[in-house]
């Protein structure tokens, strides 16, 4: 498989964000947030960042708004730190797959029994 110069942006986002949202960004709606994935385009112009959060989905929408709100601090310390023509525009998605595998292991209990 051919690792692209996009899969490795991607990856430094994850750390880098990761690291923001531990030590700088002090919003109280993005607490309990792990930085799961990011898929950058191939351009490097747009990035989409998966997050899961610990404890269930409950408060989705609230982290959702919190992170939208954090992400204009957040591209301007990516374009300090990493040293790219464009920082990617950056949205964020909450990551199913945690709740999806969560849906199976409990069908497969039930057939179980």
């Amino acid at each position: 498989m051919d690792y692209q110069r996009s899969d490795r942006v991607g990856d430094l986002l994850v750390e880098l964000i990761a690291e923001l949202l531990r030590k700088e960004i002090r919003d109280p709606r993005v607490g309990p947030v792990t930085i799961t994935a990011a898929k950058v385009s191939k351009d490097l112009r747009h990035a989409r960042i998966y997050f899961n959060l610990f404890g269930g989905r409950e408060n989705k929408k609230e982290v959702l708004a919190g992170l939208a709100s954090a992400t204009g601090f957040i591209r301007s310390r990516i374009g300090k730190q990493l040293k790219l023509r464009f920082v990617p525009t950056i949205e964020f998605f909450y990551d199913e797959t945690q709740d999806e595998a969560q849906r199976i292991e409990d069908l497969l209990k039930q057939v179980k029994q």
